[in-house]
């Protein structure tokens, strides 16, 4: 649930904080009556990511079972690859991503309607997409689709909440460091849902060794214990994995972490010039 409600947080934080963003530019700059078409392409973001949750939860359900776990596994896959560029992007932009919003806003401001709606229906439609799909294989992963569901559901609220005291100045946080730490641990959380997928397309007959196990701590750690359903909740932990499971969890987790948590090295700047010659130190 734990894991969940972090998806939840996270990129909802990010969608809102865009929408924050767009709604005071606009409202600064005099623009307060091209909010509408604003709020417009929100709502369609918003429409397209429940349509598109809704669609892998009972398109799959139809399917036999090894069709469901080649789907469940490759989307998984899937999603663990685009939450590793998003959270890599934003440790990137964190600090930028004011002025980039608002160079966009000011091009759709100069063409139209219609673009404001663009603009904003993309700006928090990747961030919906993105949300729908994780949320989806988390919840496959779980094998249970209520705590899940609330933990996510949760966490998206506390964002619109978080993102309303941004807007009102009420609350000041360092948005680097934040998205910083909490891509970490998405980072664990993306790993369990990788070595989940895998485990999947094992079952599905389209990968080899599901017979074939790392280890085996059932007895140890049960998977219906407390215990048990809270390492499976927060870090999609399952006490007995396969050797390939065990094996890609390793090699994901070991070298995005290192890069994720890597000190970013300061942009150069270019030497000040006066005219073509470089300015005379």
């Amino acid at each position: 649930m734990f894991g969940n409600y972090l998806i939840g947080l996270r990129e909802g934080l990010e969608a809102s904080l865009v929408v924050c963003i767009l709604v005071a530019y606009l409202v600064k700059t005099g623009n307060r009556r091209r909010l509408r078409p604003v709020w417009a392409g929100v709502a369609l973001a918003v429409a397209l990511s429940l349509a598109f949750g809704a669609l892998l939860q009972f398109g799959s359900s139809t399917l036999t079972f090894q069709a469901k776990e080649a789907l469940g596994g490759s989307l998984s896959v899937l999603s663990v690859a685009l939450v590793t560029w998003m959270v890599f992007w934003m440790r990137r932009t964190a600090r930028h991503l004011r002025s980039e919003l608002q160079g966009k806003l000011d091009a759709a401001l100069a063409v139209g309607t219609g673009a404001l709606v663009v603009t904003s229906f993309f700006a928090v439609g990747r961030e919906g997409l993105e949300t729908s799909l994780f949320i989806w294989t988390a919840v496959q992963a779980t094998d249970d689709g209520v705590r899940p569901l609330v933990g996510a559901l949760l966490g998206l609220a506390t964002s619109v909440v978080l993102g309303w005291l941004f807007y009102k100045g009420a609350l000041k946080i360092d948005l680097a460091k934040f998205f910083r730490w909490t891509g970490a641990m998405l980072v664990v959380v993306a790993a369990g849902v990788l070595a989940y997928g895998i485990h999947d397309l094992q079952e599905a007959d389209l990968l080899p060794g599901l017979r074939s196990l790392a280890f085996d701590i059932t007895t140890t750690i049960p998977p219906d214990s407390w215990y048990g359903t809270l390492l499976k909740g927060v870090f999609n932990f399952q006490p007995d994995p396969t050797v390939l499971q065990a094996v890609v969890w390793a090699v994901y987790v070991a070298p995005v972490m290192a890069f994720f948590l890597a000190p970013q090295r300061p942009k150069r700047s270019a030497p000040a010039t006066v005219g073509n010659q470089p300015a005379a130190r």
